[in-house]
Protein backbone atom coordinates (compact mmCIF):
# COMPACT_ATOMS: atom_id res chain seq x y z
CA UNK A 1 0.00 0.00 0.00
CA UNK A 2 1.68 3.91 -1.10
CA UNK A 3 1.75 6.24 1.72
CA UNK A 4 -0.61 8.19 -0.62
CA UNK A 5 -3.36 5.51 -0.15
CA UNK A 6 -2.69 4.78 3.79
CA UNK A 7 -3.46 8.64 4.19
CA UNK A 8 -6.80 7.86 2.56
CA UNK A 9 -7.14 4.78 4.86
CA UNK A 10 -9.38 5.69 7.76
CA UNK A 11 -7.40 6.26 11.11
CA UNK A 12 -9.76 3.55 12.49
CA UNK A 13 -8.28 0.99 10.15
CA UNK A 14 -4.75 1.83 10.39
CA UNK A 15 -2.13 0.56 12.98
CA UNK A 16 -1.06 3.24 15.35
CA UNK A 17 1.79 3.47 17.90
CA UNK A 18 -0.31 2.44 20.57
CA UNK A 19 -0.96 -0.73 18.93
CA UNK A 20 2.61 -1.23 18.63
CA UNK A 21 2.76 -0.64 22.24
CA UNK A 22 0.05 -2.83 23.21
CA UNK A 23 2.07 -6.18 20.43
CA UNK A 24 4.81 -5.62 22.46
CA UNK A 25 3.67 -5.34 25.71
CA UNK A 26 1.58 -8.99 24.50
CA UNK A 27 4.91 -10.27 23.14
CA UNK A 28 6.18 -9.48 26.35
CA UNK A 29 3.81 -11.17 29.02
CA UNK A 30 3.41 -14.53 26.83
CA UNK A 31 7.45 -14.70 26.45
CA UNK A 32 7.54 -14.58 30.59
CA UNK A 33 4.62 -17.04 30.40
CA UNK A 34 6.85 -19.59 28.36
CA UNK A 35 4.42 -19.70 25.59
CA UNK A 36 4.92 -19.87 21.95
CA UNK A 37 2.91 -17.45 19.42
CA UNK A 38 0.96 -20.81 17.92
CA UNK A 39 0.14 -21.95 21.95
CA UNK A 40 -1.35 -18.25 22.17
CA UNK A 41 -2.94 -18.04 18.54
CA UNK A 42 -4.43 -21.04 20.00
CA UNK A 43 -6.12 -19.73 22.94
CA UNK A 44 -7.31 -16.97 21.72
CA UNK A 45 -8.86 -18.21 18.29
CA UNK A 46 -6.98 -16.97 16.07
CA UNK A 47 -4.09 -18.35 13.24
CA UNK A 48 -0.89 -18.05 13.99
CA UNK A 49 0.21 -15.06 11.43
CA UNK A 50 -2.58 -13.17 13.04
CA UNK A 51 -1.02 -13.28 16.14
CA UNK A 52 2.10 -12.34 15.04
CA UNK A 53 0.86 -9.27 13.09
CA UNK A 54 -0.86 -8.21 17.02
CA UNK A 55 2.68 -8.33 18.28
CA UNK A 56 3.83 -6.55 15.70
CA UNK A 57 1.57 -3.96 15.87
CA UNK A 58 0.73 -4.22 12.33
CA UNK A 59 -2.72 -5.24 12.69
CA UNK A 60 -5.34 -3.59 15.31
CA UNK A 61 -6.33 -5.71 18.34
CA UNK A 62 -10.20 -5.29 19.04
CA UNK A 63 -11.28 -4.63 22.50
CA UNK A 64 -12.56 -7.84 23.12
CA UNK A 65 -10.09 -9.76 21.27
CA UNK A 66 -7.62 -7.85 23.96
CA UNK A 67 -10.02 -8.72 26.48
CA UNK A 68 -9.29 -12.58 25.98
CA UNK A 69 -5.69 -12.23 25.53
CA UNK A 70 -5.48 -10.87 28.85
CA UNK A 71 -7.26 -14.22 29.82
CA UNK A 72 -4.90 -16.33 28.36
CA UNK A 73 -2.41 -14.10 30.05
CA UNK A 74 -3.51 -13.63 33.67
CA UNK A 75 -3.28 -10.40 33.79
CA UNK A 76 -5.96 -7.29 33.65
CA UNK A 77 -6.09 -5.67 30.20
CA UNK A 78 -5.14 -2.21 31.50
CA UNK A 79 -1.99 -3.62 32.01
CA UNK A 80 -1.19 -3.81 28.65
CA UNK A 81 -1.28 0.02 28.57
CA UNK A 82 0.92 0.63 31.80
CA UNK A 83 4.15 2.89 30.85
CA UNK A 84 2.72 4.35 28.02
CA UNK A 85 2.11 8.16 27.65
CA UNK A 86 1.88 10.94 24.76
CA UNK A 87 5.09 11.61 24.55
CA UNK A 88 7.31 8.32 25.24
CA UNK A 89 5.95 5.68 23.35
CA UNK A 90 8.66 2.64 23.19
CA UNK A 91 8.26 0.94 19.95
CA UNK A 92 11.17 -1.44 20.11
CA UNK A 93 12.30 -3.05 23.11
CA UNK A 94 15.38 -2.09 24.39
CA UNK A 95 18.25 -4.13 24.59
CA UNK A 96 18.01 -4.68 28.45
CA UNK A 97 14.69 -5.32 27.73
CA UNK A 98 15.29 -8.13 25.30
CA UNK A 99 18.13 -9.86 28.23
CA UNK A 100 14.99 -9.74 30.60
CA UNK A 101 12.54 -11.39 27.96
CA UNK A 102 15.06 -14.07 27.21
CA UNK A 103 15.95 -14.96 30.90
CA UNK A 104 12.01 -14.89 31.87
CA UNK A 105 11.96 -17.44 28.34
CA UNK A 106 14.62 -19.33 29.87
CA UNK A 107 13.46 -19.34 33.45
CA UNK A 108 9.59 -20.56 32.47
CA UNK A 109 11.36 -23.43 30.33
CA UNK A 110 12.75 -25.01 33.95
CA UNK A 111 10.48 -27.76 34.70
CA UNK A 112 12.31 -28.51 37.96
CA UNK A 113 10.31 -26.13 40.78
CA UNK A 114 12.93 -26.72 42.95
CA UNK A 115 16.06 -25.71 40.05
CA UNK A 116 13.64 -22.37 40.06
CA UNK A 117 13.71 -22.10 43.55
CA UNK A 118 17.17 -22.21 43.67
CA UNK A 119 17.82 -19.56 40.30
CA UNK A 120 15.41 -17.36 42.01
CA UNK A 121 17.64 -17.27 45.44
CA UNK A 122 20.66 -17.08 43.73
CA UNK A 123 19.49 -13.51 41.68
CA UNK A 124 17.96 -12.31 44.93
CA UNK A 125 21.38 -13.24 46.33
CA UNK A 126 23.46 -11.15 43.50
CA UNK A 127 21.10 -8.41 43.59
CA UNK A 128 21.69 -7.76 46.93
CA UNK A 129 17.82 -8.01 48.18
Amino acid sequence: MSRDEQQDEPQSQRATAVDKYVGLRIRERRVAMGLSQQQLASVIGVTYQQQHKYEQGLNRISVGRLFTVAQALSIEPAWFFEGISEQDRPTEPAPRQRLHLELMRNFASIKDEKQQEAISNMARLLAGS
